[in-house]
């Protein structure tokens, strides 16, 4: 059986008095597509984010590349990190690509994708550079290396930042809502590149509105709701058989679009 690269179990997540995470509990394996969806609302980004370690959990368990986060709290009560080191380690292994892309504007295409494996990973510059080049080619986008963010549509900004996540080499890519800044005939560019890392067999957990995608392309979806987790299950069985109403809506209207 293939390693577990992601296992949550209880996940809570609190901002305030406001529970957004309640319970939550997933598994992802080498090579899985995780698709999350559900409403606006309903705790997929906040997940995403603490899988990451932008946000960190209140209370529940949480492994990622087989190294259990360590999670102690301050006198106020505020979840934090037991040991810092773990911080840089977890991130070294996973790559994420946010909804905004947050390119760096002052660094050209080629600069955003060498930064990171050259400043964090310490990698030497001709190699950053070698693999820079044939990720850009990944992607199609060689012919703008010298060229600034600010300068490319949001399409070929957010390929970029695709590129940018796979520099360091991770073992797990997480994806918030890549697709929804996008104007719609640029959305199409973007699921192809993701759709060619899922047929690679990268291991991905994505939060989409874009619920064809996630039939098609995902090993397994969850359909998240108020903080947990409401349904879950092969993409066929959950897009052709919902078992609860919220769930049966939500793909309805989805899928309509």
């Amino acid at each position: 059986m293939l390693p577990k690269l992601v296992e949550v179990d209880g996940l809570r997540k609190s901002f305030g008095p406001v529970e957004v995470l309640k319970g939550v509990s997933l598994t992802a394996r080498q090579g899985d597509v995780l698709a999350l969806i559900g409403g606006s609302g309903s705790g997929k980004s906040t997940l995403l984010r603490c899988l990451n370690l932008l946000e960190m959990p209140n209370g529940g368990r949480l492994v990622v590349n087989g190294e259990e986060v360590a999670i102690r709290h301050d006198r106020h009560n505020r979840p934090m990190l037991a040991d810092r080191r773990q911080l840089a380690r977890i991130r070294s292994g996973v790559g994420m690509v946010f909804q905004s892309f947050n390119l760096w504007p002052h660094l050209t295409v080629l600069q955003n994708v060498m930064e990171a494996p050259i400043h964090v990973m310490g990698e030497k510059r001709a190699e950053a550079t070698e693999h820079a080049m044939s990720l850009l080619e990944r992607v199609g986008l060689t012919e703008k290396r010298d060229v600034y963010p600010g300068f490319l549509s949001g399409g070929q900004q957010q390929r970029v930042a695709i590129a940018r996540a796979l520099a360091i080499r991770p073992r797990l890519l997480l994806f918030d809502e890549p697709t929804s800044a996008l104007d719609p005939e640029l959305v199409g560019e973007v699921l192809k590149v993701i759709r060619g890392l899922a047929d690679e067999g990268r291991t991905m957990i994505l939060v989409t509105h874009e619920m064809r995608f996630a039939r098609d392309v995902a090993s397994h979806v969850c359909f998240l709701r108020g903080g947990v987790i409401e349904e879950e299950g092969p993409p066929r069985e959950l897009f052709s058989n919902p078992q609860t109403a919220a769930c049966r809506q939500f793909i309805g209207t989805h899928l309509a679009h």
